[in-house]
């Protein structure tokens, strides 16, 4: 299945079925596009007008990043399919096979490249979020809120797939380190999110 082109039913439904991809890390990496267009439309509503003239050209930056990103997002979403295929097949592999230690701890490495890749992404898009919170338009800033939302919670789910495979690693060290580098970033993001959701929101209440 083409998930970059299929439709939103299409790829709902293939994410539902016993199939084994798409699955957390590519529905969170396309979460987090969805979330950081959101951020990006703030910016497209905001450009233009007189009253936020003097921070129009950091929007304009900020709005071109949040394309790399959005895009960078969706792509993630068949490299994740793509890195879990081969996982998916080594664990079929009897155990008492001699190479079944080496192939299964390569396709672990990459089956946690692309949710790491994917949580490092949404880090940013949340970082891009605050900004567009603070700069944008306050006609649209619910979309900012909604779109910070979406990128913790794809933060979120990246970082579990990311846990998944390290869990089984056999080179610990390793497996430490990555676990380490999402640790930090949910304790420095995690934060910057629900505060730029809780300022929006009391406005509203």
């Amino acid at each position: 299945m083409d998930l970059l082109n299929a439709s939103v039913t299409g790829f709902t439904e293939q994410l539902a079925s016993s199939a084994p991809v798409p699955g957390g890390g590519g529905a969170s990496a396309l979460v987090g596009a969805i979330g950081v267009a959101l951020g990006d439309m703030v910016g497209e509503l905001t450009v233009g007008k007189k009253k936020y003239a003097d921070v129009e050209d950091e929007l304009r930056a900020l709005m071109a990043r949040a394309q790399e990103l959005r895009v960078r997002l969706l792509r993630c979403v068949e490299k994740d399919a793509e890195a879990f295929e081969p996982l998916s097949r080594a664990y079929g592999i009897p155990k008492d096979d001699p190479t079944r230690g080496e192939v299964m701890e390569k396709c672990l490495r990459d089956a946690a490249a692309v949710p790491l890749e994917i949580f490092d992404l949404c880090c940013e898009c949340i970082e891009l979020q605050r900004e567009f919170a603070e700069k944008g338009s306050k006609l649209v800033v619910s979309d900012a809120a909604t779109g910070v939302v979406f990128c913790w919670s794809a933060m979120y789910g990246a970082a579990v797939n990311v846990k998944v495979n390290t869990k089984l690693m056999q080179d610990r060290a390793y497996a430490e380190k990555i676990n380490a580098h999402v640790d930090e970033g949910m304790a420095k993001y995690w934060p910057i999110a629900e505060k730029v959701y809780e300022d929006i929101y009391q406005r509203f209440c």
